[in-house]
């Protein structure tokens, strides 16, 4: 179900165009606005989820597609080969700013660890 205050719901439906990378039947991608890497893409199911803790068993499959997604982005970015990092923050503590679940694939330059 869409949540008509939500901006990822608006880029899925294609309301508010964004730079799309990616889609398929459940899952949309696109260019992050304030990247942080070379390669900063935004990977979101097309149905509304608020965030990972609301996520149910039923979802298990979902969410598998933004992984299966990642990669494949990943290969067409030109980063499968040389690394890069898959980011999913959950809640305002962890840096979640848009309240629909969605990842972060980040690559084309070093990383560190921890992250912070």
């Amino acid at each position: 179900m869409a949540n008509d205050k939500c901006i990822f719901c608006k880029i899925a439906s294609g309301s508010i165009k964004a730079g799309i990378v990616y889609e398929d039947d459940h899952v949309i991608a696109f260019n992050d606005i304030k990247p942080l890497a070379p390669v900063h893409v935004v990977i979101i199911p097309k149905r509304h989820i608020g965030m990972l803790s609301d996520l149910e068993d039923g979802d298990a499959e979902l969410f598998g597609r933004l992984a299966i997604a990642a990669k494949k982005i990943a290969k067409t970015k030109g980063i499968a080969a040389c690394g890069y990092r898959i980011v999913a923050n959950c809640g305002p503590d962890a840096g979640q700013e848009v309240f629909h679940i969605h990842i972060h694939l980040l690559g084309g330059r070093n990383f560190t660890w921890p992250p912070g």
